[in-house]
Order: structure tokens, then sequence, then C-alpha cells
């Protein structure tokens, strides 16, 4: 009677088995790699604009070889626009984390982190609008540095990356509808915070007619600002005279009279306000502060913001 059990399969047939079983895993690597690229890409929903002013155009340089990482832009001087010393935006709304690398690598840098999971970095930066190890919330347009030469750098300029959710480099970023693919130079000119955007930079809130530099008056810019329901507040700094200035704007009720406040705060001084109903804004409540940190804030109805002691300097 015949022994029942598994087959016993000639030897050269097993191995051939053993190679084909091998090599089906290895043969779909490449496709499942190129599976997630997809799905990394097909998740990203956030739109960027130029991280300049509205209006200013700069070279948006993707140079190759040598440029590390890879893919990165280095914005750069156009024309009658010099890239130093240049107020730098949020190029999507995120939360911004801000570090410092020191005299290498970055220099001071923040990464902005959206909502769909991907991240910006702008580095190289003179100023920040926070400390190192800070965070706030950012609309896009939100002031976060002015364009330097810090860490590795040769040359003031802005270094800007934008990154997958899974940290992959895009390596042909796309700013203000502009893509700008591996080895291409080119001039792109900003519409962030060209207003009616929310209020999410210096061009008022909402429909707004007022702006909160035209409210503080000639040589105030934006440094900081935060949401409130219904408008936003702003915290301006003046160069030449070493003074702050906070207005709150509204983006609703416009026109009507109702509560509205901003206030100022020197460290070691006293806080000044400006509260009542008021139909556009409150403010400009302005001190002088050179070398001191200040807290401020404000509020539009119960909505209110206050700051802690900050921007020291």
């Amino acid at each position: 009677m015949p022994t029942t059990g598994a087959p016993t399969w000639p030897k050269t047939f097993r191995s051939t088995i053993a190679a084909l079983l091998l090599a089906v895993p290895a043969a779909m690597l490449p496709q499942h790699a190129a599976m997630a690229r997809q799905q990394d890409a097909a998740t990203l929903a956030v739109t960027h604009k130029s991280p300049f002013n509205c209006g200013k155009t700069f070279y948006a340089n993707n140079w190759t070889p040598n440029h590390s990482p890879s893919g990165s832009i280095d914005w750069q001087t156009y024309g009658g626009d010099a890239i130093n010393g240049e107020t730098v935006r949020a190029t999507a709304a995120g939360t911004a984390t801000f570090r410092n690398a020191g005299s290498k690598s970055y220099g001071q840098w923040v990464e902005i982190r959206h909502s769909d999971g991907s991240r910006t970095i702008y580095a190289h930066l003179s100023t920040m609008v926070r400390a190192a190890g800070g965070s706030m919330s950012v609309g896009q347009g939100t002031v976060i540095g002015t364009v330097g030469s810090t860490g590795g750098s040769s040359a003031p300029h802005l270094h800007y990356e934008q990154r997958t959710p899974s940290g992959a480099m895009d390596t042909s970023p796309t700013v203000n509808g502009v893509t700008v693919s591996l080895g291409q130079k080119k001039a792109v000119k900003s519409t962030n915070s060209c207003g009616g955007s929310g209020g999410t930079g210096d061009s008022g809130s909402g429909g707004n007619r007022y702006t909160p530099a035209g409210v503080c008056g000639s040589g105030y810019a934006v440094i900081d600002s935060a949401a409130l329901t219904g408008g936003r507040t702003y915290l301006l700094y003046n160069k030449g005279n070493g003074s702050n200035c906070v207005v709150t704007l509204k983006s609703t009720k416009l026109g009507s009279a109702s509560p509205v406040s901003a206030f100022l705060e020197p460290k070691g001084a006293s806080r000044a306000t400006d509260s009542g109903n008021f139909s556009y804004y409150a403010g400009p409540v302005k001190r002088s502060a050179p070398g001191k940190c200040v807290k401020w804030g404000g509020s539009i109805g119960s909505s209110s913001y206050t700051s802690s002691f900050e921007h020291c300097g």
C-alpha cells in the first residue's frame, strides 16, 4: 500500500518555486514606492503664496547641482527689489515653530506645519517674531521674520522648502501658481496679503477699509498678529524710533459701533489701553520700548488675546 502524505517535488522544481517567491516581493517594491509617492502627493491640499509682501517680485532659484537639500528654493534679489531685510510671511496657514542653529546650517529658521501634514521651511533669517523654541498659529501672510544671512549662508537670501507629509522634499514647489522645477530660476510676483484674505497679514481684516500700518502711521510694520472672533489684533514696530504700536481691526459689524480694545505694556512700565465701542478698530496704542519685552493684545466683544512678554529688543 503506497504511503500517503505531502508530495515530494524534485529538487530543481523546489529551487525554482523558492526563487519565484523571492522575486515577486522584490518586483513589487518599486510599485509600492511609486504608490506611496502618489498617495503622499494626493494628500497635499494647501496652496502656497510667495513668502513676501504683496506686489514684491523676487527670483525663485531652484538651482542644481550642489544645492542642499536638492529641490529647495533660494529666493534672491530681482531688479529693484532687494532681498536683504525683506519681510518674510507664511506661504500658507499652520503652526510655526521657531529655531536657531547658530552660525551653521539654517541659522535662524522657521518651520510651519500645515493642515494637510506638509511643512514649509524658511531659513537664514535675520530676525524672527518669536524667540527660538517658541511657536504660534499663523495664517497665510502672517509675518514670521525678515531675510538675512545667518547660519551657513554666504549672502543674504531666503532658503525655502516645501516638504510632503512623509517629509520628502517637493523638488518642484509651486508658489503663487508658478511651479519652479529643478534647474529653473523664475521671477515670482507676490500676491500674499494683498487684502481680502481674512486679515492674516498687514492689509486689513476682512473687508475693513483700514490697515494696521495705516492706523499706526508711517514707519510701522506688522511683526505679529493674533486672530479674534470678528477680527484680528496686530503688533507693529517702528525701527526708526524704537516704538511699538497695537491696533485691533474688526472684520464683522463694520460701520456699526461695538466693543473693541487694544493694549500695549512694555516690561516694567504701565499698560496703555484703548477700549470702547468702535466702528472699525481700536488703537493705535503706541509705546516706546527699545530693548524691552512687550505684552500686547486686544479684544472684540468677548473674544480676547493677551500675549506673554515677548519681542524683546
